[in-house]
């Protein structure tokens, strides 16, 4: 019972804190006030985060799962490369639709000890994957990955932060179209500069994608291994 009564009041001052970090303009929050709004004494809260920065980094976790909820409703559709423009476009609305909370996901913070932005660069890596097996990407799923969220975030901060400094309306989508020139293959051309690590690259991520029965679970990873070797930087 005391487990449970923690998680509902552990709900209870994440959504407060969030609450709390859209009204303010300066992009704190104070932890008596969120104690207020959820009806709790602050040693409640520190029993349960430790501290104000554990705390916000669970409102920012909490953040995460909310940006993987709305990534998995997106469609899916036959065209991972148009899925790719798309998934950039959605990062930037869920920005402009939770400016406070996106900053505190993704704005550095000392000692933080959230995991947002990790899981949030594995989720693009997953479906980076499906780009690869189409044999539309340049370079491996995790380096374009390593490429896209900085800019995608880059973008995003700067205009929520100083938007009348960062006044193109395009911007977003001239970033997005440089970046991801970067890591397409442009159409009628060949995949990257050396044909075997292309070809490695899209088995590897097609069999990620889909396995295979002709081989034993040693095997695989052995195979696995040896295309991620060849496709080594």
């Amino acid at each position: 019972m005391q487990r449970a009564e923690d998680a509902d009041v552990r709900a209870a001052l994440i959504a407060a804190a969030e609450r709390q970090l859209a009204a303010a303009a300066d992009g704190d929050i104070a932890t008596r006030a969120v104690c207020e709004e959820a009806g709790v004494t602050q040693p409640v809260l520190y029993r349960l985060f430790g501290d104000k920065r554990g705390l916000l980094d669970a409102v920012a976790d909490a953040g995460f799962e909310r940006y993987a909820r709305r990534k998995a409703g997106l469609e899916v559709t036959d065209d991972p490369v148009a899925d790719m423009y798309a998934g950039w476009d959605d990062h930037m609305a869920f920005a402009a639709e939770n400016p406070a909370l996106y900053q505190l996901m993704f704005a550095p913070r000392p000692r933080a000890n959230s995991t947002a932005h990790r899981r949030i660069l594995e989720l693009l890596e997953a479906t980076l994957v499906r780009t690869a097996a189409a044999g539309a990407l340049t370079t491996t799923p995790r380096l374009a990955a390593q490429l896209i969220l900085p800019a995608n975030i880059g973008v995003a901060l700067s205009l929520i932060a100083q938007p009348e400094l960062f006044d193109d309306p395009a911007l977003s989508h001239r970033a997005r179209d440089a970046v991801f020139g970067a890591v397409l293959a442009g159409a009628g051309e060949p995949i990257g500069q050396d044909p075997v690590r292309a070809a490695a690259r899209q088995l590897r991520s097609r069999l990620s994608l889909s396995g295979t029965e002709k081989l034993e679970p040693a095997e695989a990873a052995l195979l696995d291994r040896w295309l991620e070797r060849i496709d080594e930087p």
